[in-house]
């Protein structure tokens, strides 16, 4: 089975950012050009794009949206899924129609469970649920605050709402370059018949391919830091994956 991969363009003050464990204060800026870099993964012969408004997860409001309409202008043809800030059906409408495809709730899957299933029934396929998970329990607010939730618990309390994946974010390894969590990945995959998408750690080749065999139907896996820093070309992540 092959991987769909998501390069992420993590938006910080209009910039594009890696953080350390979704540490606001522990980021590293990759470029101060988002479209730039949005048309250069393209190029790259990436169908999908990750893109997040960190600023906007810990607002809860879009923060970076001259970022995201500049991205969304410059890559036409590519698909762009969007997360942060997104915590009213007006906001997840405006994006979806200024040409996001995807648009992901994370905090709001926890805090206004009604608003997340509304959504997903508002727009079939159109909507992701982030979950994101410290030691297996639930991440919100930007992962500033830990639920009392299990991650995988929360995922099947959404089986039935009609989103079209679940990413699942492993906060520890997230930017760590210290490999990914195959094992959690694949438990949330199994438990579920929502595709799962991997997020957090994945540090080169030998991960994409780990995700991918992983006898759980793994849908997808977002990369960072390890394209940023050349640990993997784009076309041996892409040939990974296939």
């Amino acid at each position: 089975m092959s991987l769909t991969l998501y390069p992420a363009i993590d938006l910080k003050g209009g910039q594009v950012v890696r953080l350390a464990r979704g540490e606001m204060d522990r980021a590293t800026v990759y470029s101060a050009d988002p479209a730039a870099q949005a048309r250069a993964f393209a190029d790259a012969g990436f169908s999908w794009l990750h893109v997040v408004d960190l600023d906007g997860a810990f607002a809860g409001r879009p923060a970076n949206a001259e970022a995201v309409r500049g991205i969304l202008a410059a890559v036409p043809g590519a698909k762009v899924q969007l997360g942060g800030g997104i915590r009213s059906m007006a906001v997840a409408e405006a994006w979806l129609a200024a040409g996001v495809a995807r648009i992901i709730l994370g905090s709001a899957a926890v805090k206004d469970p009604a608003f997340a299933r509304a959504a997903c029934r508002a727009f079939p396929g159109r909507v992701a649920l982030g979950i994101d998970a410290k030691d297996g329990m639930v991440a919100t607010e930007g992962w500033a605050e830990v639920s009392d939730v299990p991650a995988v618990e929360l995922a099947r309390r959404f089986e039935d709402a009609g989103a079209a994946a679940i990413i699942t974010t492993d906060i520890a390894r997230d930017g760590m370059l210290s490999g990914v969590n195959v094992e959690a990945t694949a438990a949330m995959a199994r438990a579920v018949s929502v595709p799962v998408i991997a997020s957090g750690g994945i540090a080169g080749v030998a991960d994409i391919i780990a995700l991918r065999e992983a006898k759980a139907g793994i849908a997808g896996a977002i990369l960072g830091r390890a394209l940023y820093e050349g640990r993997l070309t784009p076309a041996e992540a892409l040939a990974a994956a296939a």
